[in-house]
């Protein structure tokens, strides 16, 4: 992997992270017409980069998480930990992030076995966000905010959170589409997949580092991966500030179709 490798595959990975369309599936797709094996190191670099989304992401809702973070700590040394918005908030992503983490623990070789055939996992994963997209858009009344949410609409995104943890499938598009078959508006729903995405991006973005600290030759890959790093988290910034305001104005049709189309191109292809 070159440094012009990196570059284009952060510019994809900050693109298509938090845009509906599925960030793995691309990369899959882009490495795999770049000509990189579908390897460990490979893998490794494609978890890691979501480092740079990651950043992207704590950056633009740092007022969030400091509330959340503040308001949780609070109501634990009051003993009134569901009192607060904030408080409350903080709980739910808890909720939502139990699902991803025990189906990412118990399925981790099995996911990474998955990555062999990337164009494969590819063409299904982006075939299903397309249909889950179109689903919940067209069924779906999207009237409640985020201040509504309870743990059962958690619990639900945390299960739809659990997919994107196959290769291919679309952790915004998901955890999104979970929000909105509960019923939540499209930028509620948004805000809340991007709220309870960081801790799975992190865990797994940290494991994965020490997986590469591991790897032979390391000294020479880490360069590499910051250019990835930078590049991917410069755009995902831009990516969620368009999208958010996207939303509150458009529906989720584009975005299916995107990935219908692409889908569909990849099956040929392959």
């Amino acid at each position: 992997m070159t440094f012009i490798h990196a570059l284009i595959l952060g510019i994809v990975q900050g693109l298509t992270e938090f845009i509906p369309v599925s960030s793995t599936a691309h990369l899959f797709v882009i490495g795999h017409y770049l000509g990189l094996p579908a390897d460990d190191r490979t893998f490794a670099f494609n978890v890691i980069v979501q480092m740079g989304t990651v950043a992207a992401l704590l950056v633009f809702f740092w007022r969030d998480y400091w509330q959340i973070v503040i308001a949780f700590l609070r109501g634990i040394r009051t003993r009134k930990p569901f009192d607060d918005f904030h408080s409350r908030l903080g709980w739910l992503v808890i909720v939502a992030t139990i699902p991803a983490g025990i189906v990412g623990l118990v399925l981790n070789r099995f996911v990474r076995n998955m990555s062999g055939d990337p164009l494969l996992w590819a063409g299904i994963r982006l075939l299903f966000t397309a249909l889950l997209l179109a689903a919940v858009e067209y069924f779906d009344k999207k009237s409640r905010t985020l201040e509504s949410a309870t743990s059962l609409d958690a619990l639900v995104v945390g299960l739809f959170q659990a997919l994107a943890i196959f290769p291919g499938a679309s952790r915004s598009g998901s955890t999104m589409a979970g929000a909105m078959f509960r019923g939540f508006d499209r930028p509620s729903a948004a805000r809340f997949a991007f709220l309870v995405s960081a801790p799975i991006l992190l865990a797994a973005g940290l494991y994965e580092t020490v997986q590469a600290i591991l790897l032979p030759n390391t000294t020479e890959f880490l360069p590499v991966l910051m250019v990835g790093f930078i590049s991917s988290g410069i755009v995902g910034w831009l990516a969620i500030r368009w999208l958010l305001g996207y939303l509150r104005q458009h529906s989720l049709y584009i975005f299916s179709g995107y990935c219908l189309i692409a889908g569909i191109v990849v099956f040929i292809l392959r």
